[in-house]
């Protein structure tokens, strides 16, 4: 069984917020880059500009940790101030860690049924 943990976030963006969120978006990226761990880290969004999903896979659950403390000391208020989420799917096996870490979020957690990843 893999270790790999993935998401998908999906938001709403509010009101006059867009500039701000792509500036956010870039910064995140930028940072999450260097992080050790992350094989994809990719933010879509709808041609009416207002909603966003945010697609991340990491190798194991202390990559996914990791992640989740940088957001929360330098992002996750300014992110929380700019969008709404309105689903959160957590994909694999997270560690229980994981899943106390991100309990706010309420995720619907999913595990693996078959196929495969390169």
């Amino acid at each position: 069984m893999s270790d790999v943990v993935s998401w998908l976030l999906k938001t709403q963006v509010k009101p006059g917020q867009l500039d701000a969120f792509r500036t956010l978006m870039e910064e995140m990226v930028e940072s999450t880059r260097s992080e050790p761990g992350t094989l994809a880290y990719e933010w879509f969004i709808n041609d009416a500009n207002d909603s966003v999903h945010i697609y991340e896979r990491y190798e194991n659950s202390a990559a996914v940790l990791v992640h989740g403390a940088t957001f929360g000391e330098k992002y996750a208020d300014r992110f929380m101030g700019c969008v709404e989420p309105t689903g959160f799917d957590i994909y694999g096996a997270p560690s229980a860690d994981v899943q106390t870490a991100f309990s706010d979020f309420s995720p619907a957690y999913l595990g693996v049924f078959g196929g495969f990843a390169r």
